[in-house]
């Protein structure tokens, strides 16, 4: 006999079970989630608390008409199974295969695109508005974690819903954790609602009276009196004053209770929101005993949770070790995360520093400028962003930091290619957005020894600055030396060429460094005279060293791990336009479009970062270059002869 979820090929099919079928169904898909998530990796402890949410949601609503918007989207994936992608999902976050987020592209039920946080009000806004002035009648529900509530995005939000749309359904999915423990007075808020109490008892009589009386009469005294009741409780109830009438909380994991809520809310002619209480990780013990593991996660054993040894250090815990110890060495020394302790590594510093840790929830435009502000203090803030993230505090950085020369330390996790994520999340555009900035000093390390070395460097500037590196192992097992001071703005030369006569001059930063090395081995096989440059400084750039490659008409080729609009390679063509100095230039990069998710290594082959690839870029015009100075040459030869 086939499972509920195997005749499961669109949402209609969904709203022909009874509801008593609907629990084994969301069993069933706990199970499958589990299972196919262990080989592929993925969010699995988000969407193991949203199962009974989202049955509920697509029992009662008709997407695509009805349009429901998704929080970050990381919780998505019971949504891809019942509109129609069940056969694709065990592709999920593979090359070619199912995104890890709502993607516009892949599905006409994915009514927004998304993977940061924030965006889940603000365009459910968008699409009530767009339906009120094109007198449409279906529905649209935003479904946002309590961790989105952190950020101001949200709140912007909130502030327009009830003044720019008569009808808008919000649901609070409240589980006290994005991927580290939600802090902040907003957390402490959905706490004391949870557990009041006097409105619990309040809600539980409230619902025994609809029971035994039913009728829409009751209903309305049994509202009135929770309404008037929770004005006493909280005189500024939060959503109330924005103009949104609030329900629940409910129990997120009651699928009748939730399809009867969700049928209610559905007749209502004006804003609301649904408080909902899940569990992430519900259904897995290993999901719920180590919930910030369990967000997002690769490969792991099926049934003890256990994943593969990494066996190697990342460079998020190389990070980690070496702030610790400049913060042991020096007490200005801050610390500060946008919600992203463990993706960070800033779990690990925390236990060392606890007062100097701040975690300031999904809130990157306040981290920065609350950086700035202790900064003006003779402090030294380290902000450790993912450089995706960072994205939106672009304004701040220019604003608040550049403009006023504080000395705050941006370390960007994820700075490159970040693989399986997918476009949302590859930090690949912070060169481009950081290098225009007066005054910034960008860095980029090849090596966890390097990390180490830009960050104690950093924190001797008297100005702000960048570090990016890529997530992921770091080129070693570990750190080897004591961090070091860096000269700033110079380069380090690997390979130095011929002094006089080189024919190929490999400039590369951070993890492309590698592969320029290994170019550089391959060309010189073939009897080319190769440098290479660890160029680890993008701002200031080591213009001296590309003057002196540039002077031997040499072929210059930059590598990055970053789009080529903007980016490393672009400086160094500034440069030589500066010094009015023509040589060929080769830029590898990544280019000017979004990259789909899938492997690294895939990825490079196919946009020619590969060492395959450079090697069959730089050929031929290496080749052309020395056929065309060759007479010269052979000139030069019969003079000293003659």
């Amino acid at each position: 006999m086939a499972s509920y979820l195997e005749t499961i090929n669109s949402a209609e099919d969904l709203k022909r079970l009874k509801v008593s079928e609907l629990d084994v169904l969301a069993q069933e898909i706990r199970e499958y989630l589990i299972q196919n998530l262990s080989r592929t990796g993925g969010h699995l402890g988000p969407n193991l608390g949203v199962v009974e949410l989202t049955i509920a949601l697509h029992r009662v609503f008709q997407t695509p008409e009805d349009k429901i918007t998704m929080d970050v989207s990381h919780q998505a994936y019971i949504h891809k199974l019942l509109t129609g992608r069940r056969e694709q999902f065990p592709t999920i976050r593979q090359p070619g295969g199912l995104n890890g987020f709502m993607l516009r592209t892949e599905s006409e039920h994915d009514a927004f695109g998304a993977g940061h946080a924030g965006t889940a009000l603000s365009s459910a806004l968008g699409m009530a508005v767009a339906r009120d002035l094109q007198g449409g009648s279906n529905h649209v529900i935003a479904v946002a974690g309590d961790a989105a509530f952190t950020n101001g995005i949200s709140y912007e939000a909130l502030n327009n819903i009830a003044a720019q749309t008569r009808r808008m359904i919000v649901i609070l999915n409240d589980n006290e954790w994005s991927i580290d423990r939600n802090v902040g007075a907003i957390a402490n808020y959905f706490h004391r609602i949870v557990t009041n109490e006097h409105y619990k008892h309040l809600h539980d009589s409230a619902a025994r009276l609809l029971q035994r009386l039913g009728g829409k009469a009751v209903r309305n005294v049994a509202r009135k009196a929770e309404e008037a009741a929770k004005g006493l409780l909280w005189p500024s109830m939060i959503f109330e004053e924005f103009g949104l009438t609030y329900y629940g909380p409910i129990d997120g994991h009651n699928l009748p209770l939730l399809i009867e809520t969700l049928e209610f809310l559905k007749r209502e002619d004006k804003p609301v929101l649904l408080h909902v209480l899940t569990q992430k990780g519900k259904g897995f013990q290993p999901a719920l005993d180590k919930q910030k593991k369990f967000h997002g996660l690769g490969p792991y054993d099926p049934e003890t949770g256990e994943t593969k040894p990494a066996g190697q250090v990342t460079y998020s815990e190389v990070f980690a070790q070496t702030l610790v110890e400049l913060a042991n060495e020096d007490e200005r020394v801050v610390a500060i995360t946008a919600a992203m302790p463990n993706g960070t590594g800033l779990d690990l510093f925390r236990p060392h520093h606890p007062k100097r840790y701040f975690d300031v929830g999904i809130a990157e435009e306040h981290a920065v400028i609350f950086a700035a502000g202790l900064a003006t203090q003779g402090m030294r803030p380290v902000c450790a962003i993912y450089s995706t993230f960072l994205q939106r505090a672009f304004d701040p950085i220019v604003h608040d930091v550049c403009l006023q020369k504080l000395p705050v330390v941006f370390c960007m996790d994820r700075a490159g290619l970040s693989g399986d994520d997918g476009p949302t999340h590859h930090g690949l555009f912070d060169i481009a957005y950081l290098r225009g900035i007066p005054e910034m000093v960008i860095m980029a390390p090849r090596n966890e020894d390097e990390l180490s070395d830009m960050m104690k460097t950093a924190l001797t500037l008297d100005g702000p600055s960048a570090i990016r590196y890529p997530r992921g192992i770091v080129e070693g097992n570990g750190r080897k030396d004591k961090a070091q001071l860096l000269p700033v703005g110079k380069a380090e030369i690997l390979r130095p060429g011929d002094p006089l006569h080189t024919e190929v001059a490999l400039f590369a930063i951070g993890p492309m460094v590698t592969v320029a090395e290994e170019a550089a081995r391959r060309l010189e096989s073939l009897g080319f005279v190769v440098a290479v440059v660890n160029a680890r400084f993008v701002k200031p750039l080591d213009t001296e060293v590309v003057r002196t490659y540039a002077a031997q008409g040499a072929v210059l080729v930059t590598l990055e791990d970053h789009v080529k609009m903007g980016g490393f390679g672009a400086a160094v063509l500034e440069a030589l336009d500066a010094m009015q100095l023509q040589v060929p230039v080769i830029r590898v990069g990544w280019p000017d479009q979004f990259i789909e998710h899938g492997k690294v290594d895939q990825l490079r082959s196919r946009y020619g970062l590969s060492v395959e690839a450079v090697v069959d870029q730089v050929l031929p015009l290496a080749t052309a270059r020395r056929t065309a100075q060759q007479p010269e040459s052979d000139a030069a030869v019969r003079r000293i002869a003659g």
